[in-house]
């Protein structure tokens, strides 16, 4: 399912868990999604990451243990969000968020698969 701005419930909570490297964000919609920030981290929109295009994606290993310094707002429709390992160019709008949450399992098996066809790891090294 695409999520439109339009259509795409707003956050009404975000809540930083620095102690288990989540984050939690509550939408109107009654959802909310405890995302890690190693997912948030590896599915970053920034164009780092996304490349510009979507056969340019490339993949973050090595964050297993990256955590979130900081969340910011960005104007009343999104939030920067400074990791501990430097990154901190995506800018995670409320429906890229909206739509982590609701693809967290198709979104993350591809990414372990891709972890282990390129024989990398999660782990730092």
């Amino acid at each position: 399912m695409t999520t439109t701005a339009s259509a795409t419930p707003r956050p009404t909570e975000i809540k930083l868990r620095k102690a288990d490297n989540t984050l939690t964000v509550s939408f109107e919609s009654g959802e909310a999604f405890t995302l890690a920030a190693e997912y948030l981290r590896v599915e970053s929109p920034s164009a780092e990451v996304q490349g510009h295009a979507p056969d340019q994606k490339v993949l973050v290993p090595g964050k297993r243990y990256v955590g979130i310094d900081t969340v910011e707002p960005v104007g009343h429709y999104a939030v920067r969000l400074v990791f501990n390992d430097g990154h901190d160019t995506g800018i995670y709008s409320w429906a890229y968020l909206y739509q982590l949450g609701r693809e967290f399992d198709q979104r993350w098996e591809r990414y372990l698969a891709q972890i282990e066809e390129q024989g990398a790891s999660r782990e730092l090294g």
